[in-house]
């Protein structure tokens, strides 16, 4: 079969790395070479490394698989509680012991448990990792939808965003710009997720410095409640969607700071954003939305803030030091099955928030910047 040409812009332009990424790729390819390396002393080790990285591409999803099967057949939990062993597994979960077995071993061959005795286990220090973490396991049992989306990743390109997929519905709340009326699955899915990113975000930002804080499309109000437990003078302002913000209020009397707290009912894509703050975030809001409203968007909050206020993005990056996979890989799918909204690095906000009429900006990278990262713009 006759190659095809790829139609592109014009001819690649030639760099010294494009003729480097050029040899060492043929050099790479040539068979019998990543053989060759695995015998020589001191160089062997890392060519292993190399060939387990590229395994762990091809067998990454049965990892979170088991990952999700471990979650939802209860058996995380319980290990916690104790150890156990097959048997005794087999009637957390209502598998055969020997169904059960093989899910522990799965398991147990990424971290998630350990075998401490013949026969016996244990969370192992992933497990242990994930057992604490609300939001994770939330994000965890939410992912069964996008593995849906992604059975045939390949056709979810070439629809290219054209056809509703089941990751869109669930997002209807996202997809039709605040236009849906059942929101309590995402507000839900919000609330759980938030609270590494308010982790995150309070020490690495000083907002004992502002007067009053907005939060924007703040859902239930999890992130703000976070900041104003951290920092009892700061007033508080929650913008979102009628019936998100009728439950956020329960949420905030049960705390105690509904007194210090405005609640604000609408869309920001279509009503007016509050003024008088000296402070409002925007929290995992800019990258669910392609570039025209995050841009729109943005005109319209710096339009909404007095001179030398600041505005405070709060979300994981593209192109992050350590983190590059969360960006383009992890977000750049999901949302692409979402409909709506792409993966940006700092470098695209700063652009962005330069044209929105925002003066100066800066980047603060966070202990877990694959949690978040914070971009702080002052008006």
């Amino acid at each position: 079969m006759a190659k095809a040409e790829p139609q592109g812009s014009g001819q690649p332009p030639e760099s010294w790395r494009r003729r480097w990424i050029a040899w060492r790729n043929r050099t790479i390819g040539r068979p019998g070479f990543q053989k060759a390396m695995a015998a020589l002393p001191g160089i062997g080790g890392m060519a292993r490394r190399r060939a387990a990285s590229l395994f762990n591409l091809i067998a990454g999803f049965a990892y979170s698989q088991a990952t999700l099967a471990l979650e939802e057949s209860g058996l995380l939990d319980a290990l916690a509680e104790q150890p156990l062993d097959k048997k005794a597994a087999a009637k957390v979960c209502s598998l055969e012991p020997e169904a059960a077995d093989r899910l522990l071993r799965a398991a147990g061959a990424i971290g998630l448990t350990e075998q401490y005795a013949p026969g016996w286990w244990m969370l192992g220090e992933q497990g242990a990792a994930l057992v604490g973490n609300a939001g994770a396991r939330a994000m965890l049992r939410h992912h069964r939808i996008l593995y849906r989306d992604l059975t045939d990743p390949l056709d979810l390109f070439r629809k290219n965003r054209r056809e509703p997929t089941n990751l869109s519905k669930f997002w209807t709340y996202a997809g039709a710009k605040g236009e849906a009326t059942d929101t309590a699955a995402y507000s839900e899915l919000m609330a759980a997720s938030q609270h590494l990113v308010a982790e995150q975000a309070v020490g690495a930002y000083d907002f004992s410095r502002h007067r009053r804080l907005l939060d924007l499309g703040g859902g239930q109000g999890a992130f703000l409640r976070a900041v104003g437990q951290a920092n009892p003078e700061l007033e508080l302002g929650l913008f979102d969607l009628p019936d998100v913000v009728e439950r956020a209020k329960a949420q905030f009397e049960e705390a105690g700071m509904a007194q210090r707290t405005r609640f604000h009912p609408g869309s920001f894509f279509d009503d007016e954003i509050p003024s008088g703050y000296d402070l409002v975030s925007l929290t995992r809001i800019l990258h669910d939305h392609d570039d025209a409203p995050v841009l729109d968007l943005l005109q319209r909050v710096r339009e909404s803030m007095a001179k030398g206020s600041t505005l405070l993005i709060i979300e994981p990056l593209a192109d992050t030091p350590g983190a590059k996979a969360m960006g383009d890989a992890y977000f750049g799918l999901y949302l692409w099955a979402m409909g709506s909204g792409r993966p940006r690095s700092a470098r695209e906000y700063r652009e962005m928030l330069r044209d929105a009429g925002f003066a100066r900006h800066r980047l603060i990278r966070p202990p877990q910047p694959i949690a978040t990262s914070l971009i702080v713009a002052v008006a």
